[in-house]
């Protein structure tokens, strides 16, 4: 429920970037394209403070529990989220409205950093033995229900608004719809059990820094693709094809409603075919694909002669091959760490590499499509990240110290 929240509120964010971007960094004869390109470096700011939060709560969560943690960073992403519906815009205190907005931002960036190890470790040290890949790929999936939830909300508020009314107000209303839901996840997390992997932990013993690292490391590059693909087919592509395509903002959530849908459908397939074929296979596949069909898949979009039905495929497509490294990408974190590091190790993997290719994928494609010209951009970036990925899904992690201490409990002792 705290993960379905914290990616409701990033993909509200993202389908609104471009009103975002007229409210608060649009000063009077400012440029429509610089302002947009502001807010993705608000968003991407956001971005950088996972990776402290995800060290902060990370160390909390392995020294004090799993439990505590999530209660804490559902309520400060709570009040994050509520107070940006109800902040004063660039005509009411000038340049004072878009350090307020980053400054949320930051707060709900340091939340998400922790909610990701957190959320992970519980789900699989909680899992059965041989259903690590499905419990973890719940994860991914509340992903998927959180940007669907989100583009939901700005799809029929779209539809029952006036442009004049979205722009006034409307678009406050989904962060401001927070409020319940985080109170929700707060109560529901209050009653959660710590895990029993965290209470039977009983070696002192901690991997070396070296060791560590070079497993944030090569988690963060096998999770490259999935981040950079991820948000340009399901958050960034609503702003592209309004800024670039000229699509409508509905035709645009349409599409991003279907990307999400096909996101969706094959996370938990994904999750549970990794528990039978093993991770890396899984995972590699949709790499591959993204490789192999960005390019076609975004010029089908762009091809003013293509009927609505194969568009409608094509995105629903490009968001089930990202789906394919969603759904077994959190437990193959997890098992790349022990117990009494893995809520920082696989939080910090994570931060970083959505740091750095989720959060700034809307400002690099932006201000390259900008200032090339050229439309192909997000299938490259998306292609490219792919591609790197593959790289690390094929190297092995080095020695085995980490896989040998990542037991997870008995289906008994559970």
């Amino acid at each position: 429920m705290g993960n379905f929240i914290e990616w409701y509120e990033f993909g509200v964010y993202g389908y609104f970037a471009t009103i975002i971007a007229a409210r608060f960094f649009t000063p009077e004869g400012g440029s429509e394209v610089e302002a947009l390109v502001r807010t993705y470096a608000s968003f991407g700011l956001a971005f950088f403070f996972r990776p402290v939060g995800a060290a902060l709560f990370g160390r909390l969560g392995d020294r004090i529990g799993r439990r505590p943690v999530l209660i804490l960073v559902i309520a400060l992403m709570t009040g994050a989220t509520t107070l940006i519906g109800a902040l004063p815009t660039y005509d009411r205190v000038g340049a004072l409205a878009p350090w307020l907005l980053t400054f949320l931002r930051v707060l709900q960036g340091l939340s998400a950093g922790g909610e990701f190890g957190g959320a992970v470790s519980v789900m699989t040290e909680f899992a059965p033995p041989g259903r690590r890949g499905l419990y973890g790929a719940w994860q991914s999936f509340t992903v998927a229900l959180g940007l669907l939830a989100g583009a939901g909300a700005a799809s029929l508020l779209a539809s029952v608004l006036t442009e004049r009314q979205m722009g006034s107000w409307g678009w406050r209303v989904p962060f401001l719809l927070t409020l319940p839901l985080g109170l929700g996840a707060l109560w529901l997390r209050l009653r959660l059990e710590e895990t029993p992997a965290f209470r039977e932990e009983t070696s002192r013993e901690k991997p070396g820094a070296a060791e560590v690292a070079g497993a944030i490391a090569l988690g963060a590059g096998r999770i490259m693709g999935w981040a950079a693909a991820g948000y340009t087919f399901l958050v960034v592509l609503p702003a592209y094809l309004q800024s670039t395509l000229n699509a409508t903002f509905q035709q645009a959530l349409i599409a991003t409603v279907l990307a999400n849908l096909g996101f969706a459908a094959t996370i938990l397939p994904a999750g549970l075919l990794s528990d039978r074929l093993g991770r890396r296979p899984v995972m590699a596949t949709g790499a591959v694909l993204v490789v192999v069909l960005a390019l076609p898949l975004l010029n089908l979009l762009q091809d003013t002669g293509t009927s609505h039905a194969v568009k409608a495929v094509a995105v629903f497509g490009a968001g089930a091959v990202v789906g394919l490294m969603a759904g077994p990408g959190p437990a193959m974190l997890a098992e790349l760490f022990p117990t009494n590091v893995r809520h920082t190790g696989l939080g910090l993997a994570y931060a970083l590499s959505n740091a750095v290719f989720s959060g700034c994928a809307g400002l690099i494609i932006t201000k390259t499509v900008e200032r090339t010209g050229n439309v192909d951009v997000p299938a490259y970036y998306a292609a490219v990240t792919c591609a790197i990925s593959l790289l690390a899904l094929a190297r092995a992690p080095s020695g085995n110290r980490t896989t040998s201490r990542n037991k997870v409990p008995s289906r008994k002792a559970s």
